[in-house]
């Protein structure tokens, strides 16, 4: 499939742009996965590196019809003022580009923008990016392409982290976001064809707001998904790489559904 053209209306494929922690742990990306499917192409997760982790993999950053955002981290939303410094510059959009996420995104977005970009006139960018706002319990509708819901993860108090669950031409993708132990999650991800799931340690469990994988291994039973891939990886879980049995996500890494 080439990756600049819309998807196959018929299969839903997703790209994994970054899947590493907040620390780029083990040289890789931080947070950022490309799902296409429906005829569209939605960017879940904009960490820094997202644009030249797009043009990396051959896709247009104007391709995008949605970027939805899991909480506001920065290894999970400062990608967005170099995409919408592309967008001003190099990739003139000649359509809407959604941003979704938790409250307080738009805001946050813009602050970043002129903080990184002060002299910018940003103007241009925002006649064509519209904010939508997603709060837990919520299922929005993304056009006539597909159906987003969300549950709030327990990560981040009092701003809101989100899990999300993305469902397009027949396929449905959950994400966890990231996420402490969650026993929503295992009903929210029911029936998933792919579920996205962190792991950002092995064993340590110091950090409640963060899943390790020796609890995931041991629930693996309870998640009724067809596949899961892990993500968000720590060091910890990288040296432990041999003794880990359950998929991991690389960058560059190819699903299809």
């Amino acid at each position: 499939m080439n990756a600049n053209s819309r998807a196959d209306v018929h299969r839903v494929a997703v790209t994994v742009l970054g899947s590493a922690d907040a620390f780029a742990s083990g040289g890789r990306a931080q947070a950022g996965y490309l799902v296409q499917g429906g005829g569209k192409n939605f960017m879940l997760e904009a960490g820094p590196g997202l644009l030249g982790a797009l043009k990396k993999a051959g896709v247009s950053p104007a391709a995008l019809d949605y970027v939805i955002i899991s909480h506001l981290h920065g290894d999970h939303f400062a990608g967005l003022p170099f995409l919408l410094l592309e967008y001003m510059y190099e990739s003139p959009l000649r359509k809407t580009v959604v941003i979704a996420g938790p409250p307080k995104l738009e805001r946050r977005t813009w602050t970043l923008m002129r903080t990184m970009f002060p002299r910018v006139d940003v103007a241009t960018a925002q006649r064509r990016i519209k904010f939508m706002v997603l709060k837990p319990g919520q299922r929005a509708r993304l056009g006539k392409a597909a159906r987003l819901s969300a549950i709030r993860s327990p990560h981040t108090s009092p701003d809101i982290s989100l899990s999300l669950r993305l469902e397009t031409a027949g396929r449905t993708i959950v994400f966890s976001g990231d996420t402490g132990w969650n026993e929503e999650l295992i009903r929210f991800s029911d029936g998933a064809d792919l579920m996205i799931c962190e792991c950002t340690y092995y064993e340590s469990n110091h950090k409640q707001s963060h899943i390790n994988y020796l609890k995931l291994r041991d629930n693996r039973a309870r998640f009724r998904v067809g596949r899961m891939l892990l993500t968000h990886l720590g060091s910890e879980v990288l040296r432990h790489r041999s003794d880990i049995d359950m998929e991991m996500a690389f960058d560059g890494m190819k699903v299809e559904l």
